[in-house]
């Protein structure tokens, strides 16, 4: 398992399709863990109008045999930036895409996103229950507010 990206100049994959998630072996093989990954600033655009939006990602999940590589990782979200999708399928299919490949534990992913028509739309997945004896905290993420 030689990463592509890590320690190379990159170019952002011109879409989710096209891009390449790399998996590394768990340094620690046997333990159960939790990791975070939070994207505060994912982008895609609007499927009907191709404007863009915004969302507050974050990403928790078990490790087995892999990890993702955070690069990689980076690469691939930013790849939705001209990438049209729902909020739904943009959530949704990335943690799919992540658990067929990874094959962790456990995964779950919430999707905050913006306002789009006045509506903010938030989308949550998971693979099923966390693994027994591993500490999952709260993701934190306050409902969306306005202006007061």
């Amino acid at each position: 398992m030689t990463p592509k990206y890590l320690g190379q100049t990159s170019a952002l994959p011109t879409s989710p399709d096209d891009a390449v998630l790399d998996y590394v072996p768990n340094p620690r093989l046997g333990q159960r863990y939790m990791v975070r990954f939070v994207s505060p600033e994912f982008t895609s655009l609007c499927p009907v109008t191709a404007q863009p939006d915004f969302a507050h990602l974050v990403i928790d999940y078990v490790p087995d045999a892999t990890i993702v590589e955070s690069k990689s990782l980076k690469l691939f979200l930013g790849s939705f930036r001209n990438h049209q999708a729902f909020h739904e399928d943009c959530t949704v299919g990335i943690g799919v895409r992540l658990f067929d490949e990874m094959k962790p534990l456990w995964l779950r992913i919430g999707g905050y996103w913006y306002p789009r028509g006045g509506i903010p739309i938030d989308v949550f997945w998971q693979s099923g229950p966390p693994p027994e004896g591993v500490w999952v905290p709260a993701q934190d993420v306050p409902g969306y507010r306005g202006r007061g």
